[in-house]
């Protein structure tokens, strides 16, 4: 099945709420950056949310980035994503190997450590909008939801899930929010609350075959709700050889004449993909001459 997120309301549109399926997106970026099986999970679950949260802006070309730097191992993880479910990222460490936690499962919130997770959107006007806080527990999840509440002033649910095959391979990924309207009643309010306390796990919903649709049929089904969109979701990286040349174009005329002062070929790699670009010395040479 490809993934996908489905958006829905429910309570009279008093909650709205996105759900994602991302097990392909996770092994993706697994693969392209060879991720340990605690760094899978803390980058699937940050393309999972971003996935999500990219859905929720309105223009075309707006691009959201959730960027995490951090005291631990893991260093830092960054993931950009698009209005249209497209989501690409990276992490800084990418082999970190820890015991589980204490309660038997990948330690994401002891690969990250202290640190800040920042949120900035590019909708295209003068200056990006920039939220940041501290990191609460490093499990990135309860991260969101913290950041939802302290920066958008939006009381929501986060639940954000990677499991982990014994072949390193992802098994399961995918996750859901759950937000809160303004004019929501203090009953939805408390049943939701209730509600949230109650429900299995992300993986365990997905390993018991539950979709996007049918987990926030489980979290919400009893405030009635309705789907109402549904769209692809992708890990898809937009580098080219191109907009790697462009990027190489910015070093400085010295930089450039070491490079090729060495008389060999560079291999460039894109940071959220691992693709290698290669730029012979006469390329470079060409590079040279258009400053």
């Amino acid at each position: 099945m490809s993934d996908y997120i489905v958006r829905a309301t429910a309570a009279d549109s008093q909650i709205r709420a996105f759900a994602i399926t991302s097990k392909e997106m996770v092994e993706e970026a697994r693969r392209d950056h060879g991720t340990s099986p605690v760094i899978t999970a803390a980058l699937g679950r940050l393309l999972s949310s971003a996935a999500m949260m990219g859905t929720m802006m309105k223009g075309e070309k707006d691009l959201l980035t959730v960027q995490i730097q951090c005291s631990g191992p893991a260093k830092g993880l960054t993931v950009t994503a698009n209005s249209k479910g497209e989501v690409k990222g990276f992490p800084m460490a990418a082999d970190v190997e820890l015991p589980p936690n204490a309660q038997g499962k990948l330690d994401v919130g002891g690969a990250l450590g202290l640190g800040v997770m920042s949120v900035i959107k590019d909708m295209g006007l003068k200056e990006p909008y920039v939220g940041q806080i501290a990191l609460q527990t490093g499990e990135i999840a309860e991260d969101l939801t913290y950041y939802f509440a302290t920066s958008e002033q939006i009381p929501s649910a986060v639940g954000l899930g990677v499991l982990v095959d014994k072949n390193l391979s992802v098994r399961q990924a995918g996750g859901f929010i759950i937000q809160l309207m303004p004019f929501t009643s203090d009953e939805v309010v408390e049943k939701l609350e209730k509600k949230i306390t109650e429900i299995a796990s992300v993986t365990e919903m997905l390993e018991d075959g539950k979709t996007p649709e049918m987990i926030l049929e489980e979290i919400l089904g009893e405030f009635g709700v309705e789907i109402t969109d549904k769209m692809d979701a992708a890990f898809r990286c937009d580098c080219s050889k191109k907009k790697v040349s462009r990027a190489i174009a910015t070093l400085s005329k010295k930089d450039l004449d070491d490079i090729i002062g060495d008389g060999e070929s560079i291999e460039v790699k894109c940071q959220f993909c691992n693709k290698a670009y290669e730029f012979t010395v006469e390329e470079l040479k060409e590079m040279r001459a258009g400053k």
